[in-house]
């Protein structure tokens, strides 16, 4: 009975498994694309048993730099008056493997750290008063659970030397393996000294190329690859096989560019324009001797469909769709910025500073601090206090904290005559549904209509998605636009948002067409002039704004507005409600 195509897909993981178990630190890591579940569970468990040497830990989502790094071993240091220090996960691992839980969400400082000890094996700490140079030459299996919107950092996948994706995948599956603890000792003692000729080096440079492959990084891990998996099979000398089943694990994902294969050979007769004589011309050259034949460079077309095939599906998509494959960030947000405060939020830290101005003492970093004098300071104390601690003002360290400001989008809405005659059935559609993605993130949400000679706030600040619906329903419409006076107040109410500690984004929904004076006369360039002055006021607080013009056609005074607003200008003059809303959510998204 043939194995299934998932069945072959389980034997590439098992593969790409058994390479890094042989040589966890020289392929970097192993970036494991799959959800929780029984897959990755048999999977992991067949990493553990397929461990060498070394010891296993596992990296939580929110490790503490301290707990990656290591630091002062306070109870001993404070106990024998000696500093000791406590190594920490990183520098345990060393010769073992490292498990990075939910890989695509990781800090940045602690994949700055990973990326360093992969580079050089080692990591110089220099902390708390010790500096040092340690061992920490480890293999890493990062995980990641799948999600398209999110992947791990290009920093760190770059450094990773093979991927799998268990996503498609079940226990059914998962066949027996071939591979033992015996083939990965012998080949873990001999897959250094593994030829390889280059022919395959000049074949998998040509490969590396055509994929779009820039960086210098996965050449190298994927010729330690050929190595590895002609080791695993007992040979000496790396052949075409191992080369082709390297490039499926370590560069398919990696690839920015469908490589475009030559036309095949359709056995055509030369063009009667050749003159065949041509080909005979040249004196046939004796056959050379079968000892000294060249080496066959095996052929790239072959690499290539290999990698074409097991490129994933997403970036084959994005590739032959001609776009750059890149990483989503998913850090980001749409809500507010984020902003430092003294006791509220997810700590991200701690600093010197004195707990009687706000902070939040840190009792266990102060007496990090302190560890390193305690020798020194009771030589110098004046009374003799050997059991007790010397800690002064300078010793003490309060948490830092940040925490997300809360976000109140304003939708500044322009009920005038024209407005109302063109857009403004689609204004008040796509305010609605932009109303209801605001209350989905628990945003506040407030709404300022202007029409006739004045700007009115139909609605403070508020989380209320039925207030908000009631009073964009009774909007009414039509008269002159009084856009200095709307500009104004959208200024006095960020002001205030400001003041209250959140963000404010305005979102402005009109053609830019002003023609009511601040004091309620008519005059289109005195209107128009007020309206310029009020929207570089606007722009002095830094506040987001967003201008859409929502006139049939395209306005250059809306343009003018946006710039001197210091926000985006969008036109959108055919787009519908749901149009809209997506145009918005796309430029919250990327602020």
């Amino acid at each position: 009975m043939m194995p299934s195509l998932a069945s072959k897909h389980w034997a590439l993981a098992e593969a790409a498994l058994a390479a890094f178990s042989v040589a966890p630190h020289a392929l970097g890591g192993l970036w494991v694309r799959s959800p929780p579940g029984p897959v990755r569970t048999l999977f992991l468990e067949l990493a553990a048993d397929w461990q060498l040497s070394g010891t296993a830990k596992r990296i939580p989502l929110h490790a503490q730099e301290s707990r990656l790094l290591g630091g002062i071993e306070l109870t001993q240091t404070l106990t024998s008056g000696k500093l000791h220090w406590e190594s920490g996960l990183l520098t345990q691992s060393h010769g073992g493997v490292v498990t990075l839980a939910m890989a695509e969400r990781v800090q940045r400082q602690t994949i700055a750290h990973v990326c360093s000890a992969l580079d050089a094996g080692t990591l110089t700490l220099a902390r708390e008063g010790m500096s040092q140079t340690v061992p920490a030459a480890f293999g890493l299996i990062a995980l990641d659970e799948g999600l398209e919107e999110e992947q791990p950092q290009a920093a760190l996948t770059e450094r990773l030397g093979l991927r799998i994706d268990l996503g498609s995948l079940s226990v059914h599956d998962a066949l027996p393996s071939d591979i033992d603890r015996a083939n990965l000792l012998d080949a873990q003692a001999c897959w250094t000294s593994v030829v390889l000729q280059d022919s395959l080096i000049e074949t998998l440079a040509a490969t590396t190329l055509a994929l779009g492959i820039d960086s210098p990084r996965a050449m190298v891990l994927t010729s330690r690859l050929i190595k590895i998996l002609a080791a695993l099979e007992g040979r000496a000398e790396a052949i075409e096989a191992d080369l082709e089943r390297a490039v499926i694990m370590a560069l398919a994902h990696r690839a920015t560019r469908l490589p475009e294969l030559p036309p095949e050979d359709t056995g055509e007769e030369i063009p009667e324009s050749e003159p065949p004589e041509a080909q005979s011309e040249e004196p046939e050259e004796e056959a050379p001797d079968s000892r000294e034949q060249p080496e066959v460079t095996p052929p790239i077309d072959a690499m290539i469909e290999a990698a074409i095939a097991h490129i994933p599906s997403g970036l084959l998509a994005s590739l032959r769709a001609g776009h750059q494959p890149r990483g989503k960030s998913s850090t980001g947000g749409k809500s507010g910025s984020q902003q430092r405060h003294k006791q509220r939020g997810r700590p991200v830290g701690t600093e010197a500073g004195d707990p009687r101005r706000g902070g939040r003492l840190n009792l266990m970093a102060t007496l990090r601090a302190a560890a390193p004098w305690q020798t020194l300071r009771r030589q110098q104390a004046t009374e003799p206090r050997q059991a007790h601690l010397h800690i002064k003002p300078s010793d003490f360290r309060t948490t830092r904290f940040r925490h997300q400001r809360e976000s109140t989008t304003l939708f500044v809405v322009d009920a005038s005559g024209s407005a109302a005659m063109h857009r403004m059935a689609e204004a008040k559609g796509a305010v609605e549904l932009l109303l209801a993605d605001c209350y989905s993130r628990r945003d506040s949400v407030a709404l300022i209509a202007f029409r006739g000679s004045t700007a009115e706030l139909l609605l403070p600040p508020t989380r209320s998605l039925v207030r908000a619906k009631k009073a964009l329903a009774a909007l009414p419409g039509g008269g002159g636009t009084p856009l200095a006076h709307a500009v104004e107040l959208t200024t006095l109410l960020s002001e205030q948002i400001l003041r209250d500690g959140a963000t404010p984004t305005a979102v402005f929904l009109t053609d830019g067409v002003a023609n009511i004076a601040r004091d309620g006369t008519p005059g289109r360039q005195r209107a128009k002039d007020e309206a310029m002055t009020a929207a570089k006021q606007f722009r002095a607080l830094n506040s987001r704004a967003l201008v859409i013009d929502a006139s049939p056609r395209t306005q250059q005074k809306a343009r003018e507005l946006a710039q001197a607003l210091g926000g985006q200008y969008l036109a959108m003059p055919q787009a519908d409600a749901e149009g809209l809303r997506n145009i918005v959510r796309s430029v919250e998204a990327n602020n």
